[in-house]
């Protein structure tokens, strides 16, 4: 069977060789190995294909030849071997197939690769920011109300009070076709002119607009 030597970095797809099983299990990897052999013959799972790690052992480098399981299948498998082999640790092992399904991503380990994840970066904020924009016009109104939810307050029609609003110089009357707050209302807290589903603009009281128009009108004797 063909080995090929595993990139130290850049597999696309989360792994876990044998020897990393034979850690976890505190098992010989040839007795790993082995498991994996039987249980491929007797079809119980898809045989793995195999590769070439460098290792690490008393300062010297060495080659040692691996199973290595990829994939949903492969982590299925990897389970299974676990569980027939030291199935104490098969809750382990599904812990560390956690682990590594949702590991942080690596940072950049060159200047071109910090360059692209800020692009990339920059790039999601870019599609974000319609959507963002959005939310901010549309959909955040938690804490506004409009002239009919305020006028309810004070025991009128929206009608009725915008046209005192008007006195009290809270509308602009340079637009006719809608009603738009002044800039001082805006800069006060009081409102803010929001659009709606259909793209029009509408004029919505903060809380705060909402009690100076309260105590406004009711000490004007308005309302």
């Amino acid at each position: 069977m063909n080995a090929s030597i595993l990139p130290q970095f850049g597999n696309p797809k989360q792994s876990m060789s044998s020897l990393e099983i034979s850690e976890l299990v505190q098992s010989r990897h040839d007795d790993v190995k082995r498991s994996i052999d039987r249980l491929a013959d007797r079809g119980v799972i898809a045989r793995p294909p195999m590769a070439v790690i460098e290792k690490v052992a008393n300062s010297r480098i060495y080659k040692v030849e691996v199973y290595v399981f990829t994939g949903e299948q492969g982590k299925l498998d990897s389970i299974t071997v676990v569980a027939q082999l030291s199935p104490e640790f098969t809750a382990a092992i599904v812990k560390r197939w956690y682990e590594l399904e949702n590991s942080q991503p690596k940072l950049p380990q060159t200047f071109a690769e910090a360059l692209q994840l800020a692009a990339d970066q920059a790039r999601q904020l870019e599609l974000a920011a319609p959507k963002v924009q959005y939310f901010d016009k549309v959909v955040d109104r938690s804490t506004l109300l409009n002239a009919t939810q305020v006028a309810q307050k004070l025991g009128m029609s929206a009608v009725a009070m915008n046209k005192l609003l008007d006195d009290l110089d809270v509308y602009s009357r340079n637009v006719k076709r809608a009603r738009v707050f002044k800039q001082w209302f805006i800069d006060a807290g009081y409102g803010e002119l929001k659009q709606t589903e259909l793209g029009f603009s509408q004029p919505m009281f903060t809380t705060k607009g909402k009690a100076w128009a309260i105590e406004k009108l009711v000490s004007e004797g308005a309302a």
